[in-house]
């Protein structure tokens, strides 16, 4: 069985311990190559957002690949969701003390190794695909993470600024990280999407998979973000495998994050509906073939098939009846 998961950070690395959970719960033993599975098992590929990616203190910072990486491999802080787990911040505070700009983004001790490490590859001409590949290799993941491109792709949000009152396009870090999205937004811009192209193995991924998987992630700057990228959205909608996504948000409310606030500035209600919608079926212009909504919500989305079950990630075992579920509309058993 073929698997590929559209994925972006917190959200998205749970919802891929579900589908290990399910697929493959024998992990990646030490003599296996860095980030690929056995050849006996099931495989799972992330398309992982590269949206969030920026340059900061001279390091390359990619959170959602991080998040995935540490979410699985074990070494994720579990009580904060994201960075790394028994996390230091030595090196945040003697930058705070030199007044280094930007100060609003807090960088680790342990993070920083990773970063270092990026940072030095990407140097040396290693595409980030290659680096994701190295870096897997300490945390064997049991996933195969490729990040949806190699090349810049960064969300960028236009807001007004708050000292000036004129419009202005900052990072998507800033927007969330510095000001909580929290001040007037107009738009997000998906900078240097359009000249980039799928990192390898990412269209092939979704070509030859016996079912592709939406994550529950956030439907304008993580899955938004992966289909910015010229060559997804079409190799979504021409693929064999059925494309089941699944929705983020109970109860008119995202399970965690800033999904309402995104959806907002897109005009977007935060419903299950409405994401469903904005999707669109493959059977139009969309790319759903099947949407799975919390039990408790309802929705309609033309030329979809919908079913309701329960979407709660309390925990790997139940994440994994949520794949189950989208295995069954997709006519699969896994």
């Amino acid at each position: 069985m073929k698997v590929t998961v559209l994925v972006g950070g917190v959200g998205g690395a749970r919802f891929l311990q579900g589908v290990r959970e399910l697929l493959t719960p024998e992990r990646v033993s030490p003599d296996q190559s860095a980030n690929k599975l056995p050849s006996s098992e099931s495989t799972v590929t992330a398309i992982v957002n590269v949206g969030d990616d920026v340059w900061m203190h001279g390091l390359r910072i990619c959170p959602d690949l991080d998040t995935c990486m540490y979410t699985l491999g074990g070494g994720i802080d579990t009580d904060r969701g994201w960075g790394h787990a028994n996390e230091t911040w030595s090196a945040k505070e003697e930058l705070a003390a030199y007044g280094a700009k930007p100060d609003w983004f807090g960088l680790g001790d342990r993070d920083i190794a990773t970063h270092l490490i990026r940072s030095q590859m990407l140097r040396a001409g290693y595409p980030l695909s290659a680096v994701t590949e190295a870096l897997c290799n300490r945390w064997q993941p049991g996933v195969s993470l490729l990040p949806v491109s190699d090349d810049r792709s960064e969300t960028h949000v236009v807001i007004t600024e708050p000292d000036t009152d004129e419009p202005k396009a900052i990072h998507f870090q800033e927007w969330w990280v510095r000001y909580r999205a929290d001040v007037p937004t107009h738009s997000f811009a998906y900078v240097g999407a359009d000249q980039a192209t799928p990192a390898p193995g990412v269209v092939e991924a979704i070509d030859e998979a016996d079912i592709v998987l939406i994550a529950p992630s956030n439907p304008v700057v993580s899955v938004g973000a992966i289909l910015a990228v010229p060559g997804i959205r079409g190799a979504l909608r021409t693929t064999s495998a059925k494309v089941i996504g699944l929705s983020p948000v109970i109860g008119g409310k995202p399970l965690r994050g800033m999904a309402d606030h995104c959806l907002d500035v897109i005009g977007v209600e935060t419903t299950a509906e409405a994401i469903g919608n904005l999707y669109g079926a493959r059977s139009g212009t969309g790319i759903l073939d099947g949407w799975l909504i919390h039990d408790t919500d309802s929705a309609e989305v033309p030329g979809v098939e919908v079913r309701a079950v329960p979407l709660l990630m309390t925990d790997p075992a139940a994440t994994a009846q949520m794949v189950r579920a989208a295995f069954d509309v997709a006519g699969l058993t896994p």
